[in-house]
């Protein structure tokens, strides 16, 4: 509902501006500004009635309540009164334990002298009126349910998913006609991008076919640059037009005017793909920490440093599917493989949960170590039910160990104590301890290869190690990086490990040869981390690398790597003397991009990228054949 209300408010004011009605669009924005109904946006509306009970405004708390009652609730069956009655019960009990959890007696005493006529009679509110003479309610068995963390996030929550199921059910706007056209054209969209992507080249591709991929494009993506007629003339990456693409120029001149001027781009080689969109998935409110796609490409988890986890999709709308919040701090996630429905969540204290991201139910929790609690890495085996597990000690003192840091690390790690486990999901049960030479060091990275057979491990000691997963013990290790190693992955044949370090080198390994490097290239930081964010006043934010840093495309030709706007995709295997190029920068990002993913479950391309502002970007590329 929120998406298709604030997609009609850029038609309608799209049309204003057409018309040239300055006035009208004015009371428009005005009448947006002061939209109580936020926009049919359930995030909006909730943090409109968190920013009541922070500035204890009782009275506007009291009428916006009201305004929702008569505007939504009114219009539901019978029911489901008894719900909203509970969840208004439940928010004004959050307003008071608000006041006592802040000291301020007055507002407290205020809250019961204002309701007293209303609530009195109430059974539900009968033991509440002793609280602002109780000294120390958080301790009283009767109260102290209501001063835990558990309980505001399970009761914001479960608001969070009323209005969300209130606004699907509900038909104040019609919308069900265009959404389902949306739904249509963003489908036929991507068969066509699919059939695109086996043609391999734009020369070979029929001009009806581009024509209904481009009328697909332009009807999700807002014109940035009119022509001299006032209609749309969108541009794509490397300066073709719509034009171009709806009438093709005759097949010995389509190699130049398809991506970017093939061999002349904007960054002086031949580019590889079109950039086709991006879309902004904007619902975490601090730093990510991991995004991740699922096997089948279908589901996408982001978790941030709150410990929130967002899983959602993007095909074929962009699409919240459930929301986790933890009241233990969360450091790792991590799909099954089978079935890719389960979603793995390490913490910082020594547990992993399995969670069903179908049924939005955890399914059990592994106590996997009392002195290793940080699960710093999981990694789930391509066969089978097994997953491997990292955990390591708290950090020292001046190394937090968090995700988010104001200090610097301590330049030697080895003091951290840390273990690699290989547990079962079925039983439940650790299955063994892998032994890590020369002693127990905390594991920061982990990866399987195709089948399971093989695991790579990136260590705090700047050591990787390669496991056989048949005998399991360590097969070879050898000294990558000055500092810790990052992120660890497999080539796209196997016979390499790439990895990244605290160093700020980009490795190639010969997994053949122990120690032996195919190629090194130099990154800069805002590809390697640690991660800098400014703001005003002195503040700065320090992020230690925790997700992914480098992703791959489905041929493993290319790879994708964090920058401070936005994901940069580089050749591999260059020509050139650095050994990569750069053949495109996905940009789109105010804040550092933190951690990268490429789902290449369809032959066009997915590239997530993440940064320290809660936005995710989703990038939708069309591979270009040489």
């Amino acid at each position: 509902m929120g998406s298709a209300v604030e997609r009609t408010d850029e038609h309608v004011r799209e049309y204003l501006i057409y018309r040239g009605f300055t006035s009208t669009l004015k009371h428009l924005d005005s009448d947006m500004k002061a939209d109580k109904e936020k926009g049919f946006r359930v995030d909006k509306i909730i943090d409109q009635l968190q920013l009541f009970i922070h500035t204890f405004d009782l009275n506007g708390l009291k009428d916006y309540w009201g305004y929702l009652d008569r505007r939504l609730f009114c219009r539901l069956e019978d029911i489901y009164r008894p719900t909203v009655s509970k969840l208004r019960t439940s928010l004004f009990r959050y307003y008071v334990v608000y006041t006592v959890q802040l000291k301020n007696l007055e507002k407290t005493q205020e809250f019961f002298q204002r309701q007293a006529q209303e609530l009195q009679g109430k059974p539900e509110w009968r033991d509440w009126f002793i609280l602002p003479f109780m000294p120390a309610p958080e301790q009283n068995p009767l109260f102290s349910p209501y001063f835990s963390r558990q309980w505001s996030d399970t009761f914001l929550v479960s608001l969070h998913n009323f209005l969300s199921v209130l606004f699907q059910c509900m038909h104040i706007l019609f919308f069900d006609s265009e959404v389902q056209r949306t739904t249509c054209l963003q489908e036929e969209n991507d068969q066509l991008r699919h059939m695109v992507c086996l043609k391999g080249s734009m020369g070979g591709i029929p001009g009806s076919i581009i024509r209904k991929l481009n009328q697909a494009r332009l009807f999700f993506q807002m014109p940035e640059k009119r022509g001299e007629s006032g209609d749309p003339e969108p541009h794509l990456e490397g300066g073709t037009t719509s034009s171009d693409l709806i009438d093709p120029p005759p097949p010995s001149q389509t190699q130049v005017s398809g991506e970017g001027q093939r061999g002349t781009g904007v960054l002086g080689v031949e580019q590889p793909f079109i950039k086709l969109s991006q879309e902004e998935y904007g619902e975490h409110h601090s730093s990510i920490m991991h995004c991740r796609v699922d096997c089948s490409g279908r589901r996408v988890a982001s978790l941030d440093v709150d410990g929130v986890i967002k899983v959602w999709s993007f095909n074929p709308i962009m699409q919240t599917k459930a929301t986790i919040m933890s009241k233990s701090p969360l450091l790792s996630l991590e799909w099954a493989t089978k079935p890719d429905r389960l979603l793995l969540l390490g913490s910082g204290v020594g547990t992993v949960r399995l969670y069903d991201t179908d049924a939005k139910k955890n399914l059990y929790e592994m106590a996997i170590d009392e002195t290793h609690q940080r699960i710093l890495s999981l990694a789930c085996s391509p066969s089978g039910t097994s997953f491997v597990c990292s955990a390591a000690a708290h950090a020292g003192p001046g190394r937090s160990g968090s995700v988010t840091e104001t200090v610097p690390r301590l330049p030697n790690p080895l003091s951290v104590s840390g273990q690699l486990l290989l547990w079962d999901t079925k039983t439940v049960k650790q299955q063994l301890q892998f032994s890590l030479e020369p002693g127990p060091v905390a594991i920061n990275c982990t990866a399987f290869n195709h089948n399971g057979n093989l695991l790579v491990t990136g260590a705090a000691d700047g050591v990787i190690r390669l496991f056989d997963m048949q005998r399991y013990d360590c097969a070879m290790s050898w000294r990558a990086h000055d500092g810790e190693v990052y992120s660890v992955e497999f080539s796209y044949d196997e016979n390499t490990v790439f990895s990244i370090g605290e160093d700020g080198k980009f490795i190639q390994w010969n997994i053949h040869r122990c120690g032996v490097k195919q190629s090194e290239n130099s990154l800069p930081q805002d590809a390697t981390g640690p991660f800098v964010l400014s703001g005003y006043s002195g503040y700065k934010q320090v992020q230690v690398p925790r997700g992914r840093l480098f992703a791959f495309d489905s041929e493993g030709q290319h790879v994708l790597t964090c920058s401070n706007n936005g994901g940069l995709i580089y050749r591999l295997n260059s020509t050139s003397d650095s050994g990569l190029e750069k053949v495109l920068p996905l940009g789109g990002h105010k804040a550092p991009v933190v951690t990268v993913d490429w789902c290449s479950a369809m032959d066009c391309g997915t590239c997530l990228t993440a940064s320290m502002d809660g936005k995710i970007k989703l990038s939708t590329l069309l591979a270009q054949k040489s």
